[in-house]
């Protein structure tokens, strides 16, 4: 049992320290002034393999790094939100990954409930796969709407402030990252079932 606590501990942490790389890495790609989230892949894969609480603290991970790209300006339009208000933006963005990991993990292990097949576990990783940046997607949309109004309308530059958050805002991010997911998803089935067959 003890050996089991040790390599859930130590293999969050290496898949914390892949999605800090991955979140580095995806600073420097941008579309407009926000980056592509690469790191969710990482956190669908500790959420499966170890529950909602491991996705919960790899999300809380890629909300910290995030974070710290607000608060140094590499990430140019959370700097914006960061210089609006510092603790609001520090809530939204560990709240978006947060919830993102915690999600994913707790769809993945819904539908696996009771079943262990090849089918069933695609399924479950389809659909943790689309969960992760919706949540992600939509909890930043909504903390922006509560809490930033003002820097949403100052971005949207006097257009339609709905049509700006679906097309401008998250449009293309959340489509390149979910594609990103679900083209990654029968590898992330593939390790998942590697890994465990190993333990047996």
């Amino acid at each position: 049992m003890k050996h089991e606590k040790i390599n859930r501990m130590v293999s969050i942490a290496l898949l914390a320290s892949v999605v800090v790389v991955l979140q580095l890495l995806a600073g420097m790609i941008k579309i407009g002034t926000f980056s592509i989230t690469l790191t969710l892949i990482p956190i669908i894969v500790g959420a499966a393999f170890y529950g909602p609480s491991a996705g919960a603290i790899l999300g809380a991970v890629f909300g910290a790094v995030v974070f710290i790209g607000c608060v140094t300006g590499s990430d140019a339009g959370g700097h914006m939100v960061f210089a609006a208000n510092p603790f609001l933006c520090f809530l939204v963005v560990m709240a978006k990954g947060a919830l993102a990991g915690f999600c994913a993990g707790l769809v993945y292990r819904l539908v696996m409930k009771g079943h262990d097949s090849v089918e069933r576990g695609i399924v479950a990783v389809l659909l943790a796969g689309i969960t992760a940046p919706v949540v992600n997607t939509g909890v930043f949309c909504i903390g922006m709407l509560l809490f930033f109004r003002g820097t949403l309308q100052a971005w949207a530059a006097g257009s339609d402030l709905f049509n700006y958050i679906i097309f401008g805002l998250t449009g293309v991010n959340f489509l390149i990252e979910l594609g990103i997911n679900m083209v990654f998803s029968p590898a992330i089935v593939t390790i998942i079932r590697a890994v465990r067959k190993s333990r047996a």
